[in-house]
């Protein structure tokens, strides 16, 4: 059984595997780095799961913002769970179920875009680019496998090149982190504001973290 937790504000998603819906209570622990209004669908091969199960997981999804959830089983037994407790059910066959799930896991390797701003406490993870249209403030986390564009404040902590890039980049309009890491290089912010209010990209020189203005270079 899989899970697909999707942000409903932005392209941000996540896919846990779940194995054990009886102990449930460290898989979520898992679930607090994404903030509400979240959707979730539950993918359900061949595994018969009660109305109690059911409820139990649709319980923990209540305290995470859940506003909508989803079950796809080929289990009939599943599915009249699901239904008994008003959890908008769908039987699908074997096959029908792995194809849409693989798409969910073909999107999740794309960019993301989030509009708005990422307060303390939020965590957004790209497998790719990630874009941000507002600010991320103190106390939140974003990180991408590539690079990061934060189209307003950056005062929270930013991590690019997650998986080794160190040709990653971070770029904001206001570039005043709490900390900066590409790759494996680690920056702290600085103690005093930005003088400049200009665009600034943090890139990796000789194994240092530098900041310079970021010019976008255009062709005529």
């Amino acid at each position: 059984m899989e899970i697909v937790l999707k942000n409903t504000k932005s392209k941000y998603l996540e896919i846990y595997p779940f194995v054990d819906v009886d102990n449930i209570h460290e898989t979520f622990k898992k679930f607090a780095s994404m903030k509400g209004p979240l959707e979730a669908k539950i993918f359900a091969v061949n595994k018969s799961i009660s109305s109690h199960q059911l409820s139990k997981l649709k319980n923990y999804f209540d305290k995470i913002n859940v506003c909508s959830l989803y079950i796809y089983s080929n289990n009939r037994d599943t599915i009249l769970s699901g239904k008994s407790i008003r959890i908008d059910s769908t039987f699908l066959k074997e096959q029908e179920i792995k194809n849409k799930l693989l798409l969910f896991k073909s999107k999740n390797k794309d960019d993301i875009l989030h509009e708005g701003t990422v307060r303390s406490g939020d965590r957004i993870s790209s497998n790719g680019n990630l874009c941000i249209i507002g600010d991320v403030n103190p106390g939140a986390i974003v990180s991408a496998k590539k690079n990061i564009y934060v189209w307003g404040k950056l005062l929270g902590i930013a991590f690019a090149g997650k998986s080794g890039n160190k040709n990653a980049s971070i770029a904001s309009l206001y570039l005043n982190p709490l900390q900066l890491r590409i790759a494996d290089v680690i920056a702290i912010g600085p103690k005093d504001k930005p003088n400049n209010y200009y665009p600034e990209i943090a890139v990796i020189d000789k194994q240092t973290i530098i900041i310079k203005p970021h010019v976008i270079e255009t062709k005529n």
